[in-house]
């Protein structure tokens, strides 16, 4: 309905507005929303909000305001469109964590390559670790879950629309973690607002992944805790039994579902050691390996795969943490079950029960939270394409469940129906959204930077424009991931699952050339 009101809004009042004036655009009248600023930019350097100086940028029209669609919200926004050589598509931009900022990064990125773009912080601010803004304010909660990105997206395309006359081509949005989960709340719920859709390892059941998490943390309490000195040499077992399944023994598991690796294998025979583990800390590791159980013996959520737990991005930041409590897991479970489930910044994750806790916030934050629901006709039948990828060394969100995502949508709606409209990739080596020993870059985030057979957004567009349905994509991994003119360290194909990259036998094990998708 609001989408209906905004655009029947601007097509009767074309001429209130000429194209191309953009102070004109703080006179606009929008529902639930206030326009505060709106202003020419020149190109070159530009400081946002909170933000260090972005470099480069070219000179656009800014408009920024607050959208209330509740009595409780305060959902700030931002649109930027380039005052020349607007290439007309329109980008949407998503928020890791717990949001409470505005992607300017991915913004700016969105810009220089002639998008039209727009950013929130979905309805408050804060660190992306902080959910203290959720206590007992339900309506801010229904914001970050889902309402602000939908509510931001239609006040970008009538903002385009008044400063350029039209409305955009075509419209994208990329993101990941919960920019994933949004990604996904937008197929499912808002299936209008976008034609190609990228949800890098989204956080989609959001309530299970964090009482999986506290799950963990039990599991690790005590003399079961695994200190981070021991992550080398469970990483090093782990490639040892699953390295090379893929044919190539190059530090890097590429199909975790075929890996078999038994904790057991590094149980101290003897004295303690960093390159042992005691029956505790076996039976944590298997755990979490393992994933959570309900106590009728329903999984809670899958666990992790072996491989890259030593990495900087892996199981010393996200899991385990430097010290018990300090590991970002932590913050994010904790603040989850304290702040926006049961409104107590004192909750104690020792008092959690697995049956009663998960019943409880399913109950209360499914509907409003978890991007679940595998009926993705409408997204469909309007032409709209998908695009899900997650890495198989990530330590934050397990990556089986995207593939469990993945399946529900072919259950549903048939697996010839599904290959027409959405693709899954698991990228071999790859940490939480980027990182890692595999091919992590690949076009994953931002706008199409390249060509389709290596940028993950140009074949989106490919897909969407030309209806070229996307194959294999050639990956890099950079010595700096993200500086696309770091020097490449190697390449391999991220195949669309369920194939695999194979490697050949011969060649070089750091070049795609070697490995053909099986």
């Amino acid at each position: 309905m609001r989408a209906t009101l905004l655009v029947g809004l601007f097509l009767a009042a074309e001429t209130a507005f000429a194209a191309q004036d953009c102070a004109a655009l703080a006179k606009l009248s929008l529902p639930d929303t206030t326009v505060a600023r709106a202003e020419s930019v020149a190109a070159g350097a530009f400081t946002p909000p909170g933000h260090a100086p972005i470099p480069n940028v070219p000179a656009f029209c800014r408009v920024s305001g607050v959208i209330k669609p509740s009595a409780d919200s305060s959902i700030s926004f931002e649109v930027w469109m380039p005052a020349a050589g607007w290439n007309g598509r329109f980008q949407g931009t998503g928020n890791g964590g717990f949001a409470g900022s505005l992607n300017y990064d991915e913004m700016a990125s969105a810009l220089v390559h002639g998008y039209a773009t727009a950013g929130t912080d979905t309805g408050h601010q804060a660190g992306e670790t902080d959910a203290g803004w959720a206590r007992k304010r339900p309506e801010r909660v229904i914001d970050f879950g889902y309402r602000a990105i939908h509510d931001a997206t239609t006040t970008a395309r009538s903002v385009i629309h008044a400063y350029y006359g039209e409305l955009p081509v075509h419209s994208y949005f990329s993101s990941c973690s919960n920019g994933g989960r949004q990604a996904l709340m937008e197929a499912q719920r808002y299936p209008e607002d976008y034609d190609g859709i990228i949800a890098g390892a989204p956080a989609s059941y959001w309530t299970h992944l964090l009482a999986n998490a506290v799950w963990d943390l039990q599991a690790l309490r005590g003399d079961a805790y695994i200190p981070s000195r021991k992550l080398p040499a469970i990483e090093a077992a782990a490639l040892a039994e699953c390295d090379a399944l893929d044919g190539a023994k190059d530090g890097i598991v590429a199909d975790a579902t075929h890996c078999r690796f038994n904790p057991a294998v590094l149980q101290c025979a003897g004295a303690e050691t960093d390159s042992c583990l005691t029956a505790p800390q076996v039976g944590a590791l298997k755990n979490l390996y393992a994933g959570g159980r309900l106590s009728n013996g329903k999984p809670l959520f899958p666990g992790y795969t072996p491989g890259g737990e030593a990495e900087p991005g892996g199981w010393a930041l996200w899991i385990t943490g430097s010290a018990p409590g300090r590991s970002l897991m932590y913050a994010f479970s904790t603040q989850f079950f304290g702040n926006m489930m049961f409104g107590d910044p004192a909750w104690d994750y020792r008092t959690f029960n697995i049956d009663r806790d998960t019943k409880a916030a399913d109950d209360k934050l499914a509907s409003v939270l978890n991007a679940t629901d595998p009926d993705l006709r409408r997204f469909q039948s309007r032409g709209g394409k998908l695009i899900l990828y997650h890495g198989w060394s990530d330590a934050a969100i397990a990556p089986r469940n995207t593939i469990d995502y993945y399946q529900s949508v072919a259950a549903k709606m048939g697996q010839r129906r599904t290959d027409g409209f959405v693709r899954l990739y698991m990228v071999p080596g790859m940490e939480h959204c980027f990182g890692g020993p595999g091919p992590s870059s690949f076009g994953q985030l931002g706008v199409a930077g390249g060509d389709a057979d290596h940028d993950m957004e140009a074949a989106l567009e490919r897909w969407v424009e030309k209806g070229i349905p996307p194959g294999a994509i050639i990956g890099a991994k950079r010595r700096n991931d993200f500086d696309p003119a770091s020097p490449v360290l190697r390449t391999m194909p991220i195949c669309v699952w369920p194939k695999v990259p194979r490697y050949a036998g011969t060649g070089s094990t750091s070049e795609a050339a070697n490995f053909s998708c099986y």
